[in-house]
């Protein structure tokens, strides 16, 4: 072979090389335009659908705040309810409100709390365990009407408590202790291995380690996972209805086995009237509620953030 042929041959290798990466190149410039059309249109997409959902909720508040604003008043807070529109007020539901989460939120926190504890730290890893796991958390999106028939039967009727706020709040407890399990035992799952191990090398014992080291660690979506439980409990009007609380009271509850009423039901009884300022009502008795959910979702993120910091 000639030294000619020899330069021909190996220019043209070259040319085929250099073709070669330009098409890969191509090829992936290519690649990195389309992911990155991809990620784009993923991103418009998502932000459509937060935006309807704050768009509908915008108008909802917005729709609810001017029809229902002009009767919050210091009689609105101060009345029982009444068949005239004009002498109407919340008091009654608002203090049972106060009432049922009063006693809902120590039991749902002792219990779940309790329930998560054992379940991460003292119980054996094996079959039993998992089905136990695996029973809470399908307990968690049972549908509420079922936990109001299970007050009724076992409370209600079987302990023989009435309607009462007690038999009101243990049902409430039924209904969000699942979810307080799981959270808390999410929380207390993520605390580091290392920590406890560190604990035990000083010569803490289990319950030292679990007081002292677990505990505060996890208290930020142990708090936080309650708090949003119990907001979940405020709204909930099925199972109440279904335990007895009534519609119309003219007292506020004194003692926990006194009858009682909630703002959803309240609000649903003046829903149902056929004239429009029970309607209006309605909306006022719905901005007092919100008012509620979120003064709970905002002690949940100040907690959460003030035992983060403690913490760092």
């Amino acid at each position: 072979m000639s030294t000619d042929e020899a330069v021909i041959r190996q220019a043209s290798k070259n040319r085929v090389s250099a073709n070669h990466q330009d098409w890969a190149k191509k090829e992936r410039t290519v690649r990195v335009l389309y992911r990155r059309f991809k990620n784009k249109l993923a991103h418009g997409v998502f932000l459509l659908a937060t935006l309807v959902g704050v768009a509908v909720l915008a108008v909802l508040i917005t729709d609810i705040v001017q029809t229902g604003w002009k009767w919050l008043s210091a009689d609105f807070f101060n009345n029982f309810a009444s068949r005239l529109p004009e002498r109407s007020g919340i008091k009654a539901a608002f203090w049972g409100s106060l009432w049922m989460l009063g006693v809902t939120a120590p039991l749902t926190f002792i219990l779940g709390v309790a329930t998560a504890l054992y379940m991460e730290e003292y119980a054996p890893k094996n079959g039993f365990t998992r089905f136990i796991q695996l029973n809470i958390s399908n307990l968690a999106g049972v549908p509420s009407i079922v936990f109001g028939i299970l007050g009724l039967t076992l409370f209600v009727r079987g302990m023989a408590l009435g309607k009462s706020v007690l038999a009101g709040s243990l049902t409430m407890t039924l209904l969000i202790l699942p979810v307080v399990i799981v959270a808390a035992r999410e929380a207390i799952a993520g605390v580091p291995n290392s920590l406890r191990q560190a604990s035990y090398a000083m010569g803490a014992t289990k319950w030292q380690t679990i007081q002292k080291v677990v505990l505060p660690y996890s208290m930020p979506g142990i708090l936080t996972g309650t708090i949003l439980a119990l907001s979940r409990a405020v709204g909930e009007t099925a199972p109440l209805i279904m335990v007895g609380a009534v519609t119309f009271i003219a007292f506020t509850p004194g003692y926990v086995l006194d009858p009682f009423t909630v703002m959803p039901i309240q609000i649903y009884r003046w829903i149902s009237e056929p004239q429009t300022a029970f309607h209006e009502l309605a909306a006022a008795g719905i901005i007092v509620l919100l008012a509620m959910l979120l003064t709970m979702n905002a002690l949940a993120v100040f907690l959460r953030n003030k035992f983060q910091r403690r913490d760092g």
